[in-house]
């Protein structure tokens, strides 16, 4: 009842222009949740403020999520181009 053979992959051209995105979407993501991190250990009453009806945390917290999303989102979308374009 197994499954068949793995499908064999050929060389993807674009791997190179995937993992320099990655890195630098990465990096951009570290340095916001390193901003996230600082202003917890340094002002944690910045935090406690309400923004737009709830914690300054909360609203960074759930931003973070979103913005995790949202790179998702494009790394895919640009990734997928590449693919196209490097690989026919």
């Amino acid at each position: 009842m197994g499954h068949g053979p793995a499908v064999k992959l050929g060389k993807d051209d674009a791997s190179a222009y995937k993992t320099k995105l990655g890195v630098k979407m990465f990096i951009a993501y570290t340095l916001v949740y390193v901003v996230f991190v600082a202003i917890n250990a340094t002002s944690p009453k910045t935090m406690q403020s309400i923004v737009l009806g709830q914690t300054a945390a909360v609203i960074w917290g759930f931003g973070l999520i979103g913005l995790a999303l949202v790179m998702a989102i494009i790394y895919n979308h640009f990734c997928t181009r590449a693919e196209a374009r490097m690989n026919s």
